[in-house]
């Protein structure tokens, strides 16, 4: 069996956890993107730049 990394994919063992327990992996996510921004502001003393999402 070949894992995949597509988001789409059915996953139930993972489904559940989230249910019970919660998406720890996105909270974890967040938080490192807010302590991210949090020490970017904190080294520039200023707020943060948003970086680029790339051309449109």
């Amino acid at each position: 069996m070949i894992p995949s990394s597509t988001r789409n994919d059915h996953l139930p063992v993972y489904e559940s956890l989230v249910r019970e327990r919660g998406d720890v992996v996105e909270e974890a996510r967040v938080a490192a993107e807010q302590t991210q921004r949090q020490m970017a502001e904190a080294l520039n003393g200023h707020e943060a730049v948003q970086p680029e999402q790339g051309p449109r």
